[in-house]
């Protein structure tokens, strides 16, 4: 059946799982009724990049140039029959589709190793306690990445698995370099890409072609793809949205860009593309779009419409890409990388936008994140139920900019009430109401690990940062996580405006501590970048800083700047790096902060039990009487025994790793069966703390004594969840 769209992400983003925006798009132009084709241009150009007929024709390519490589690369064309004959079944272990090939990939002598497994001294810890899937999984990476060195060699210096020509589309202030290289003859993977558009536009015939192109590796692709068009089909109109448009071309003059495409959409794309494909001729057609008027770039916004609420945009449509095809890859050791890169997931957004928005780093100014917009549980878990239909994937990864910890808990109700066996992870603020109680509740709905911004662990720098958080804080909600299971990934920033020496030793002692005592997993340091549309980009005066403005015809979001103090921050990087490493491993936590870096540090002034003292520190007051009282566990099984104390209920709980009991009273035992009845999770209107005391002081007398009791205390242990 024809469709009158084609949504495309052009190569390359991710190995494991579709870019959730083309999914996004078709699931609302279903609840119009628009015809739309997806695909993931990137999954498809791996596959036939990796597959041993072309792997066959970039070997004959590369011969006459191979005398003049390095050795590694010599090598690599050396064992060109070992990976022709191994490739086609490589990457079908890592679709999933061959496990029993982990044995002999893991034997060490089915792949041909190059440079890459240089690192393989790392790996009897980093898999010492990970299967042999996982450890296969990683040496196969291995095997790709040495191909991947041999393609940037000899066939596309550009090439990436996720970051294809990102360099021409990082900080490109002017379209020249990239128009440049637009004017040269296609590559040998862009005459792949283009003959797998050519084939879909033949097969689909749109009218209209969408790309969204999430990141700088992906826009060279996407402007490639859209000249191929512009030639081959100048009929169809061509439209660029997503995020690197929404964040990199808010200050577009350059009319070149309009020889590639007719339209570039900016933020939300619903209410911009349903104007696109409306066939009415009156003004006021247009949503934050760019157009070429009388030889200028036009910024056309003058629909009286509004957009669509995130409750009314449908549910994500993954039909067309082709689920099975995708490949899961572990390039590094690092817990949470590996669930970006491993695995398939469905990707839902909690809430649209950042519900505390404030952070100074952050593009807070834009829409994608000022306009906060949450949904409700009850919608988001029907979406859920909808794509695990679709897709039979039950793993789901909300790619919320934080996800609003009252929603978490609902969410988790929802999926707990519904019965749904589900594995989910998110981003989040470490904020204090990820109390123990809610973790454990989280736990139980399948939360298996949380990314939060730690960014600088100095309260000074926090409070600059304006994060709303402190080191204290964070260190109690990381323990939180950490206690039920949930794993911890931080996200760590250096060179911060202002930011002097002493604080970034003192951060990295911090780090230390967190890891030592591990209460984090996982964690990766980030230098701090100045955009455009953020506080410190939109006031850098107040912040210290002198930002390098550049002339503005392409893009614009990164800033080149100097940090008032005159810090070189560059020179960290190795060591703050290195040291995380380790940690993350369990590795040199004794070590002095210094041997990480080849310059002369200042001593830490934190004390080495600074991250202890804070887990000291525990709110042990009574909850607030409208804290939700939910019980996770089963119903026990009830006698009565007799005790020193006299005649006592005793109830039997029999859970799934364990089995406990309790005595009480028979008359207050009574009144607690009951109650637990209603404080079951399966009840959809559950009970307040002060609803529980009222109806308990009905009868007996102080409450406060009961709740602190040995046997409520273990009930809480167990499961008793205040919320």
């Amino acid at each position: 059946m024809l469709k009158e769209l084609l949504l495309i992400t052009p190569p390359f983003t991710q190995l494991n799982t579709p870019y959730p925006a083309t999914a996004y798009l078709k699931g609302f132009l279903n609840t119009k009724g628009v015809g739309a084709f997806q695909m993931d241009l990137g999954i498809e150009v791996i596959l036939e990049i990796f597959s041993p007929e072309i792997l066959a024709q970039i070997f004959e390519q590369a011969a006459p140039k191979i005398a003049a490589c390095e050795p590694n690369i010599q090598r690599i064309f050396g064992l060109k029959n070992d990976y022709l004959m191994t490739v086609a079944e490589v990457i079908k272990f890592l679709q999933g589709k061959s496990p029993n090939l982990a044995r002999q990939i893991c034997g060490g002598s089915f792949l041909p190793q190059a440079s890459r497994f240089n690192q393989l001294d790392d790996m009897a810890w980093a898999f010492g306690n990970m299967g042999m899937q996982d450890k296969a999984k990683h040496l196969a990476t291995l095997y790709l990445e040495d191909l991947s060195d041999f393609f940037v060699a000899t066939l596309d210096e550009h090439f990436g698995f996720s970051r294809y020509a990102e360099r021409l589309g990082r900080s490109a202030n002017q379209f020249d370099e990239l128009y440049a290289h637009l004017g040269q003859s296609p590559t040998f993977i862009d005459e792949i890409s283009l003959k797998l558009l050519d084939k879909t536009i033949q097969e689909n015939q749109p009218s209209l072609v969408c790309f969204s192109v999430p990141f700088p590796g992906n826009l060279y692709a996407g402007f490639r793809c859209a000249q191929y068009i512009r030639r081959q089909y100048p009929d169809i109109k061509i439209v660029m949205g997503g995020g690197f448009a929404n964040t990199e071309l808010r200050s577009l003059t350059d009319v070149r860009v309009f020889e590639f495409f007719d339209f570039i959409c900016l933020d939300d794309g619903e209410r911009p593309i349903e104007l696109l494909t409306s066939k009415s001729p009156e003004p006021g057609k247009y949503k934050r779009t760019f157009v070429l008027e009388n030889g200028a770039v036009v910024y056309k916004n003058d629909s009286i419409l509004s957009d669509y609420k995130h409750a009314e945009v449908g549910t994500p449509d993954y039909s067309d890409l082709t689920l099975d095809r995708y490949i899961s890859v572990i390039e590094i050791a690092n817990p949470m990388h590996s669930l970006w890169s491993d695995g398939r997931w469905n990707k839902l957004t909690m809430a649209h936008g950042c519900y505390w928005g404030k952070c100074t780093f952050c593009d807070i100014s834009l829409d994608y994140i000022k306009l906060y917009e949450p949904i409700a549980a009850r919608v988001l878990v029907d979406r859920m139920e909808e794509l695990i239909a679709q897709t039979s994937e039950t793993g789901f990864h909300f790619v919320d900019e934080a996800a609003p910890p009252a929603l978490m808990r609902e969410v988790a109700l929802e999926i707990l009430r519904r019965r749904l066996v589900v594995t989910w992870w998110t981003n989040i603020r470490f904020e204090k109401s990820f109390t123990l109680d809610l973790c454990a509740l989280l736990k139980t709905s399948g939360c298996i690990a949380v990314s939060g911004g730690l960014e600088v662990a100095s309260d000074r720098l926090l409070a600059l940062i304006d994060k709303g958080v402190t080191v204290e804080q964070v260190a109690q909600v990381t323990r939180n996580f950490t206690q039920v299971g949930i794993m911890v990934h931080a996200y760590l920033m250096y060179g911060y405006p202002t930011q002097t020496v002493q604080e970034t030793v003192d951060s990295l002692e911090m780090v230390r501590q967190l890891f030592e005592l591990g209460i984090v997993q996982s964690g990766f340091w980030h230098q701090f970048a100045l955009t455009a549309h953020s506080p410190v980009g939109l006031n850098p005066e107040a912040f210290g800083v002198l930002p390098d403005i550049k002339p503005i015809g392409f893009a614009n979001n990164d800033v080149q700047f100097t940090d008032k103090t005159g810090l070189n921050h560059d020179k960290f990087s190795f060591g703050l790096k290195k040291s995380l490493f380790n940690y993350m491993h369990g590795l040199c936590f004794e070590f002095p902060l210094q041997d990480w870096f080849d310059f002369k540090i200042p001593k830490t002034q934190i004390p080495p039990d600074f991250i202890a003292n804070c887990l000291e520190e525990d709110d042990v007051s009574l909850s607030k009487p409208n804290a939700k009282v939910v019980w996770i566990g089963n119903e026990p099984t009830v006698s009565e025994v007799k005790t020193k104390r006299g005649q006592q209920l005793h109830l039997e709980f029999h859970e799934k790793t364990e089995s406990f009991s309790i005595n009480m009273e028979i008359q207050k035992g009574q009144w607690f069966l009951e109650k637990l009845e209603v404080l079951n999770v399966q009840n959809t209107k559950p009970i307040t703390l002060g609803v529980l005391k009222n109806s308990y002081e009905q009868t007996f007398e102080h409450f406060e004594l009961f709740w602190q009791s040995k046997a409520m205390q273990t009930m809480r242990e167990q499961g008793l969840l205040v919320l």
